[in-house]
């Protein structure tokens, strides 16, 4: 597989620290509230890198994150009368609920800042032994410039990030590109644990890094994120990390890119801000995730109605092609395949290795998907007059085949009809067979305006909700 390393900005063979097995950091959300579209897209984009892997036989150890120490969360406490850890949790929860619509599976791990500040103030310790940091009025602050290669994965330079540096009112660091580590407790009601400099609580960088050590080791495969990670809080965290550490922090790293609306980067402060929870009113996970996948990871992707929209419309082909397969596979000829239908199953190759090629180029799931088309109307083609459930089973096998790769129709719907609605379909059965076919064409548009759509197939009329 080739990746695209932002470290080094070109595509690159995957060579993995241990043979046949990836260790994998992405940053997660910070829980005082619920995620937007934004936030979003690395969650599938990562999920979806994770089952590839998996997929084609890597032993995954995936890490995500959750920020439940922050300000936000601190500031979100207040307005709700309600503890900062109650906050998180609350957030947290909300999370599960988004990432199970979008068919996202648990991580391996899911640390949590609040359960790793002993870790924390070890790894800021050891930067104050190693000269790295220095302690000011309950503070901890990381010395910028004592690591030569600050600015290596952003590709920015020190002295022009100085320019526009600034110590906000009430620091006392020494040198304006410096961060915080530790920070002491402003108020008695904030969240803080007792550290070697006083009550205080850790600083956004120094979690991540932290965490990742904690799971994953010293030098993990790949380290991923939004673009807007990229700097500071990527570039921090490799700073202290190999200053920590003493090697390498991550081989590989990887950004997905921004959603915009309008051409415009989405922003609360731009007010084209949309929570994955708002948009769920209209659309399902399935078809959000089938969007955020349109695209190839690193380019941007414009989110609209219409958009969403082309993605349902694109979503329900797939799915009605498994609906076909699913019947079929009940309902077709008895006994071996055709000769024709054991030379459409050997076709079949075709398809996976263009799957796997869009794949294995730096996770392009947008040819990925063309793939799954591909593979679509061969089999629509094949299935026009009849299949036997032989080829129907070898079909399908194919089409999830991938679409478990791309978390799609992972999401069977309710199979049961109602005893009302099947008495319907009797009764068009029976109007059929009689040729009324007025009465049946009416039974038909009155399911149709319920949502139900008959297919009559030469295996029996086909129900689809």
């Amino acid at each position: 597989m080739i990746i695209y390393n932002t470290l080094t900005r070109r595509k690159e063979l995957l060579k993995t620290i241990e043979d046949g097995k990836v260790r994998i950091y992405v940053c997660g959300p910070t829980v005082y509230n619920y995620i937007h579209i934004g936030n979003a897209r690395p969650l599938v984009v990562f999920d979806t890198l994770r089952k590839y892997l998996i997929y084609r036989g890597y032993q995954v150890k995936y890490v995500q994150n959750f920020t439940d120490v922050d300000d936000k969360i601190i500031n979100r406490a207040k307005e709700e009368g309600i503890t900062a850890p109650e906050v998180s949790e609350k957030y947290i929860k909300e999370y599960f609920d988004d990432a199970k619509a979008l068919n996202v599976m648990k991580a391996d791990v899911h640390p949590k800042v609040s359960e790793t500040i002993p870790e924390i103030i070890e790894f800021v310790q050891t930067l104050i032994d190693k000269g790295f940091a220095y302690e000011a009025d309950g503070d901890v602050y990381f010395s910028t410039r004592k690591f030569p290669d600050y600015g290596k994965l952003s590709n920015k330079n020190v002295d022009d990030l100085l320019a526009g540096a600034r110590i906000a009112v009430g620091e006392v660091k020494k040198d304006p590109l410096d961060f915080a580590l530790w920070k002491a407790r402003k108020e008695e009601s904030e969240i803080a644990w007792e550290s070697p400099w006083g009550m205080g609580r850790p600083g956004w960088h120094i979690e991540c890094s932290t965490m990742a050590k904690k799971h994953l080791g010293l030098t993990i495969d790949i380290h991923g994120g939004g673009q807007d990670l990229e700097f500071p809080h990527h570039e921090n965290e490799i700073a202290q990390s190999e200053c920590c550490n003493g090697c390498k922090f991550s081989n590989y790293w990887m950004h997905n890119a921004y959603i915009t609306t309008n051409k415009i980067k989405m922003s609360k402060s731009e007010g084209n801000f949309f929570t994955v929870r708002d948009i769920r009113q209209k659309y399902d996970g399935e078809e959000i995730r089938f969007f955020l996948l349109s695209g190839q990871y690193r380019n941007p992707i414009d989110f609209s109605d219409d958009l969403m929209q082309q993605s349902r419309s694109s979503l329900d082909r797939m799915r009605n092609c498994k609906a076909d397969l699913e019947h079929m596979k009940q309902n077709g000829a008895e006994g071996d395949m055709t000769p024709e239908e054991e030379e459409a199953v050997k076709a079949f190759d075709e398809y996976r290795n263009k799957f796997i090629s869009a794949m294995d180029d730096d996770l392009n799931t947008a040819d990925g998907i063309s793939a799954v088309f591909e593979l679509i109307t061969f089999i629509n083609s094949q299935l026009k007059g009849g299949a036997t459930k032989a080829f129907a089973e070898h079909a399908l096998s194919a089409l999830m085949e991938f679409c478990d790769v791309l978390g799609l129709l992972q999401q069977s719907k309710d199979d049961g009809i109602d005893p009302e609605i099947q008495a319907l379909i009797d009764e068009r059965q029976a109007a059929r067979k009689a040729k009324n076919f007025t009465r049946a064409d009416e039974i038909r548009d009155l399911l149709k305006a319920q949502g139900i759509t008959l297919k009559d197939t030469p295996q029996g009329v086909q129900v689809i909700k």
